[in-house]
């Protein structure tokens, strides 16, 4: 069996390592703490971490070292902890880096220093970026800065389920935009989107916390509508409505105004998220029917 110390395995251990005295000098600083940093042990032993070396901060830009240190809490109370920071780098940049952070006691349970062990999550971090975005895109509609269809249909079947299982209602409201190719066709594919953002914006501020309204395609939005019955559905609905109809846009500087026709339905024990739709489709058709600028409804 090879003769390897305690001191070899840390030095080579997969993550950073750095030993420190009470006053955060640093006394230890191993093989892979220089690999992430850029900095040699040569250069860091006998300096402090806050020394214009490490100068850990948070993602808000906040100074820890000078501030609220994990090193410096383990050292005063004796806890471990962990935290996701960003370390600079010997060449300028920062380095994302998962910190443990730990007390260092002598024999007699004192504490004489800490320890920090740190791995860099740098590529973990752009992924879970990545992902989030992806995650985003997969449920966003970027025109209107809505969820889009793919959102809408986990919502509404997820409420479906909720009121199968609770009986809690909900109901929909299924908008088109009214003369929309025309509109379209008269001033322009721009315009025509500086519409869809106009009426998504207003949904957007105008809308109940907990009520979730979404892009289905083309000039067609829908609206999932909580904690109501028949009749607020109707109220709530045609106050979307009136809302729209005040609204306008700016298009060759001239004002054109718009509306929406909209169909208003709850939700009904044998419904699935085909059914609710289409009925909700065909009652928006309706409004377009008897003359657009209006709301129709089954109940």
């Amino acid at each position: 069996m090879s003769n390897i110390s305690y001191k070899d395995i840390v030095h080579n251990l997969p993550m950073g390592v750095y030993f420190t005295d009470k006053q955060r000098r640093i006394n230890y600083w191993n093989k892979t703490a220089e690999e992430i940093t850029g900095y040699t042990a040569g250069e860091v032993i006998g300096s402090r971490c806050h020394d214009n070396i490490l100068i850990h901060i948070d993602e808000n830009g906040n100074n820890l070292c000078r501030g609220f240190c994990p090193l410096a809490e383990s050292i005063m109370d004796g806890l471990a902890r962990q935290s996701d920071v960003f370390m600079h780098h010997r060449d300028g940049h920062r380095v994302a880096v998962r910190v443990c952070t730990f007390p260092l006691k002598n024999d007699q349970d004192e504490i004489i220093g800490g320890v920090e062990v740190f791995s860099d999550i740098s590529e973990m971090t752009a992924m879970q970026i990545k992902t989030r975005d992806l995650e985003r895109m997969a449920f966003f509609d970027t025109l209107t800065r809505l969820p889009n269809r793919n959102h809408i249909l986990a919502e509404l079947e997820s409420m479906i389920t909720e009121y199968q299982r609770y009986r809690i209602p909900f109901g929909v409201l299924f908008l088109d935009i009214d003369h929309f190719k025309i509109f379209n066709d008269t001033y322009g594919h721009e315009a025509g989107d500086q519409l869809l953002k106009t009426v998504a914006a207003t949904l957007r501020s105008s809308s109940r916390p907990f009520d979730v309204f979404g892009r289905w395609g083309g000039e067609e939005l829908i609206g999932i509508i909580r904690n109501v019955n028949s009749e607020s559905l109707i109220a709530i609905g045609n106050r979307y409505r009136l809302l729209i109809e005040k609204s306008n846009v700016i298009v060759k500087d001239q004002t054109a105004g718009v509306t929406v026709s909209i169909g208003a339905t709850m939700i009904r024990p044998e419904d699935s998220t085909e059914k609710i739709v289409n009925r909700a489709d065909s009652l928006m058709y309706l409004s377009k029917k008897n003359g657009r600028n209006r709301l129709s409804s089954d109940q």
